[in-house]
């Protein structure tokens, strides 16, 4: 009869597991979202400049995002940490824009 060799695969200490378990719950809970609503008021040019000029897109994706807020009536257009984009959205709202962190 031959033999073979077993290989033994460590269990996971209880604290590796917390610490596994914690990784993944933060991980989930540090991505917040800027959405920026749709209003009858801002032109496309204001909220195209507003969006470069605050949540540094690039010219192309804030003319993406202001047709997506237009037709679809929002858009996720910054995502992130709260306290990155806590100043954002502050300064969206100063503007006259229509925004919210979720």
């Amino acid at each position: 009869m031959g033999s073979f060799a077993v290989s033994k695969i460590k269990p996971m200490s209880t604290i590796e597991k917390i610490q596994e378990e914690l990784d993944v719950l933060l991980q989930g809970t540090t991505e917040h979202e800027i959405v920026l609503y749709n209003d009858d008021v801002n032109t496309f040019d204001f909220v195209i400049d507003s969006l470069v000029t605050v949540c540094d897109h690039t010219l192309e994706q804030a003319e993406q995002c202001t047709i997506l807020v237009h037709y679809k009536g929002k858009c996720a257009v910054k995502t992130g940490e709260y306290k990155d984009l806590e100043p954002r959205c502050s300064k969206l709202l100063e503007l006259g824009l229509s925004a919210e962190i979720v």
